[in-house]
């Protein structure tokens, strides 16, 4: 069976157990918000939060929420690259969902953020929701150059949109 899968497509692994990736022997993976949960869950957990922490005690302003997720994310996902010849899907925001502006503005941070890791933006996927204003932002943000995966596709229209 997994001779025939390999023949006509690739594992695309979802899941933030990096243990679990060495006995898939995916391409790529990605990430999800639950699944950040379950890699903080694990027994290096501890040392991913303090990583993010560390990144922002130099900062005079304490980050937001979000931006400490959106950093827990990126270190995550670049653990997750190290393991994998391919891409990382990383999530935006699921309430973001119906606001054009802030999922560009949270993407491109994430893309920034990838950068600044020295993550080339080849390897990185972001996953927005297929809402009307998701597949805009997707538009746009394929223009510049930020690769997109869109998900939460429902429906014939959201496909061919």
């Amino acid at each position: 069976m997994r001779t025939q899968l390999d023949q006509c497509s690739q594992i695309v692994a979802d899941t933030g157990d990096f243990s679990l990736l060495s006995t898939l022997a995916s391409k790529e993976v990605t990430t999800n918000p639950s699944l950040l949960w379950k890699a903080l869950q694990q027994p290096n957990g501890a040392s991913l939060l303090q990583h993010v922490f560390k990144r922002f005690s130099y900062r005079k302003k304490t980050p937001s929420l979000n931006q400490l997720m959106d950093q827990l994310s990126v270190h995550i996902a670049c653990r997750l690259l190290e393991q994998v010849p391919g891409r990382v899907s990383t999530e935006i925001d699921p309430r973001l969902s119906f606001d054009t502006a802030a999922t560009l503005a949270r993407s491109r941070g994430l893309a920034a953020m990838y950068r600044a890791e020295g993550i080339p933006l080849e390897r990185v996927l972001i996953k927005i929701a297929a809402t009307w204003e998701g597949i805009q932002a997707a538009k746009q943000l394929e223009l510049e150059g930020i690769r997109t995966n869109l998900t939460l596709v429902f429906s014939f229209a959201q496909a061919v949109a």
